[in-house]
């Protein structure tokens, strides 16, 4: 777990840190015209032999040791990271919304999805993690905790011909979850994809990308809040 959050917060320190992005030569692949090769003077665990050149063609497979070397070559500018716990790593990569008091679960869901439907988010499947924790673990002091999946198909094409291996961030989650205190929480992982715009040349990212991560950030929010408030 130490080695995984240290990967997270690699990835996530270089994309802040970076001042400029140095472009490669046009690929094959329009998706991947301006995608940097280095990043200053780190160079980054790939080649041009090694990235994917077309839609959906994957990169090559990063060994585990070279993914270390990498992380060990950006601790120095990990000074925080290195005081941050894993509680505090997953609440930096999420997004919550307190609910509105008096609302129940169901009445969370229920509005949830009514607004889901209206943006034609459709839902693709949901998780009842609570029940599976108590079924399997006999654990009857479990919070009622439920993740669900939604899907917008064009959205998710234009990600996965950019890049196929974004598929294990795919669907997107939107989690409903009492607290130890039974508030109720909606939660999801944070999309924002804002701090791009303080990069040269954000990080290769084509503009019509974007705009599809920006729309599923701002569809996911609006479920969120209308959730969180209980409108129907």
């Amino acid at each position: 777990m130490k080695y995984t959050t240290h990967m997270l917060f690699a990835t996530l320190a270089l994309s802040l840190a970076t001042p400029t992005l140095a472009q490669q030569a046009p690929a094959a692949n329009p998706y991947l015209t301006h995608v940097p090769i280095s990043a200053g003077p780190m160079v980054l665990p790939v080649s041009p032999g090694g990235r994917g050149t077309r839609p959906y063609e994957m990169s090559r497979t990063i060994p585990p040791e070279e993914k270390a070397a990498m992380m060990k070559k950006m601790m120095p500018m990990m000074g925080m990271v290195a005081r941050m716990d894993v509680k505090d790593v997953m609440n930096m990569m999420a997004i919550k919304y307190p609910a509105k008091k008096g609302l129940s679960f169901d009445d969370i869901k229920q509005s949830m999805e009514l607004r889901a439907n209206q943006l034609n988010f459709k839902k693709v499947g949901e998780s009842l993690m609570w029940k599976d924790i108590q079924a399997v673990l006999g654990d009857k002091d479990a919070p009622r905790m439920e993740v669900y999946h939604y899907c917008d198909i064009a959205a998710g094409r234009e990600i996965l011909k950019y890049a196929p291996e974004a598929i294990v961030y795919l669907p997107c989650r939107i989690a409903i979850m009492e607290d130890a205190d039974k508030n109720i929480w909606v939660l999801s992982l944070d999309w924002n994809t804002s701090w791009l715009d303080s990069i040269s040349g954000k990080m290769g990212a084509p503009s019509e990308l974007l705009k599809h991560a920006t729309d599923i950030r701002d569809k996911m929010d609006n479920i969120m809040h209308a959730a969180a408030n209980g409108d129907l």
